[in-house]
């Protein structure tokens, strides 16, 4: 699907693709190890044998998803994350892509999903995401991102406007009508993740 552009998005994803996403891929070298209950129950309330992760870094939630002849995939806008996914886990597929833009089929995937990735689009370039999300799936979309009531911009290692919480969930519904959420919910470093973040899976079949 071709998608316009839009300044800040370029921006940002050119922040994430050079110096910057390295230091990130770097410092989460070893995230997402203690994921692996949420993943496994969430799969067995919503199964999914093809699944898409958007912003995937090197594999922290991918590395719960592989087996049970499932097809995981997974982009990055980041080619040192991307290199490092496919040494770590060369059973899934996927490459170098932006979020607004995503390299595949409309309704390809039963289960497209973010994790602190939505919380990086600007303004402008927000629901041009979340419509690649839900063209690619024919099911369900799960978006696990910082949550608060409103838009709150949030100085992010010396970088500004380029983190974004807000309530994803009622954004989803408001941009698809016939969208429904499923299930919602919070998650901590309990449940191996950072606290503060919320979580929402959405129904996009009837779209």
């Amino acid at each position: 699907m071709e998608t316009s552009s839009t300044p800040e998005a370029i921006r940002l994803e050119e922040l994430w693709s050079g110096d910057f996403g390295d230091g990130y891929v770097e410092r989460n070298a070893g995230a997402g190890d203690a994921r692996g209950p949420f993943w496994a129950s969430l799969l067995d309330r919503y199964p999914a044998r093809r699944i898409l992760e958007v912003g995937c870094n090197v594999g922290a939630n991918l590395q719960h998803l592989v087996g049970e002849d499932r097809d995981i995939w997974g982009v990055d806008v980041n080619r040192t994350a991307i290199a490092q996914l496919h040494d770590r886990l060369p059973e899934v597929g996927g490459g170098w892509g932006t979020a607004r833009d995503l390299p595949f089929r409309d309704r390809r995937f039963d289960l497209v999903f973010t994790v602190a990735v939505l919380i990086h689009q600007p303004e402008d370039a927000l629901a041009l995401a979340m419509a690649e999300l839900v063209r690619c799936s024919r099911h369900w979309v799960l978006a696990i991102e910082y949550v608060a009531d409103a838009t709150t911009v949030v100085d992010y290692r010396g970088q500004t406007d380029a983190f974004f919480k807000r309530d994803y969930g009622r954004i989803f519904t408001s941009l698809f009508p016939d969208a429904h959420i499923v299930q919602q919910g919070e998650l901590s470093k309990a449940d191996g993740f950072d606290d503060g973040l919320g979580y929402w899976v959405v129904d996009v079949s009837s779209i």
